[in-house]
């Protein structure tokens, strides 16, 4: 691939090992983030800090954005100091997950300016962004993604989802409320088998030898639960604000989501038991609590 001049917002967490991988491909990065330790650790590995926002869109063509909400990628996009006002960008890819309705409010403001939003929300964790084979969910013109997939393709396989933005959205939030739906139920069940007299490691190969297999059967729990380290990569704050733009979004369309609310309340009670920086696989230590027992291996 050509060498290219990029920008990214926000280079937290997932942001920062996105950037990484540009750089690690010699692209040039301007990078922009509240912290500046964040962005003093990519300097460290090569990249050009910016002061704002708009300085980042004046310095790339193309800029992604990796956010924690939509209210931030509002502010980050339209504010005065924002992308908007920026001299050079044509193209904002946004690696966030903001729910349709923002997706479609940001594009058309950037859109008044002359500037593409490219709605490209992303799965899979720390692991798939350290190692490049992230989901990336793609909604925009059908011209603009094939102008774009064999940069998407650093970052994981790139789907295009339709040509209107919000519409990756949507799979994004239906992808993040099946996966907390696994993880909260299949922590029932678990909990339940433990406080019986079972191993947890031998429900497991069951589990995933039967009907019962799920992602947090295959993954969460031999990663982060049953070593007791709760360090799967995914924030509790971030997986309740994600069910909760869910079922927002489904209210809004007239869908009814009786399953959806559960996990959306177990959600609540972990964020308030241990807190939004926890991990979400603390759902799992919620119902120990009330059990009882703990599932370890």
């Amino acid at each position: 691939m050509t060498q290219h001049s990029f920008g990214f917002v926000g280079v937290g967490r997932m942001g920062s090992l996105m950037s990484a991988r540009l750089l690690q491909r010699g692209h040039e990065v301007h990078v922009h983030d509240v912290s500046p330790a964040a962005v003093a650790a990519l300097q460290a590995e090569g990249a050009q800090a910016a002061p704002s926002a708009c300085s980042v869109g004046d310095r790339a063509d193309v800029v992604f954005l990796s956010l924690p909400n939509p209210d931030i990628v509002r502010e980050a996009c339209l504010q005065s100091e924002g992308l908007i006002a920026g001299s050079r960008v044509r193209r904002v890819v946004d690696f966030s997950t903001i729910g349709p309705r923002m997706a479609a409010s940001v594009a058309t403001g950037l859109a008044a300016r002359d500037i593409v939003y490219v709605d490209a929300p992303v799965s899979g964790g720390l692991k798939g962004a350290r190692e490049g084979t992230l989901a990336v969910m793609v909604s925009c013109a059908r011209a603009v993604y094939e102008e774009l997939e064999s940069l998407l393709a650093l970052f994981g396989k790139p789907f295009h989802l339709g040509e209107r933005a919000g519409q990756a959205q949507t799979m994004k939030l239906a992808n993040n409320l099946l996966a907390a739906a696994a993880l909260a139920v299949t922590s029932e069940a678990m909990v339940m088998g433990v406080k019986a007299g079972l191993a947890p490691q031998v429900m497991l190969d069951v589990l995933n030898a039967g009907s019962g297999r799920n992602s947090a059967a295959q993954d969460k729990f031999p990663r982060a639960i049953l070593p007791g380290t709760f360090d799967f990569g995914f924030a509790t704050g971030l997986s309740y604000k994600d069910v909760r733009l869910c079922i927002d979004e489904a209210e809004a369309m007239g869908v009814p989501m009786v399953c959806g609310a559960a996990v959306r309340q177990m959600l609540a009670v972990t964020n308030a038991m241990y807190g939004a920086d926890s991990d979400f696989t603390s759902i799992c230590r919620v119902v120990e609590s009330w059990a009882g027992v703990e599932v370890r291996g």
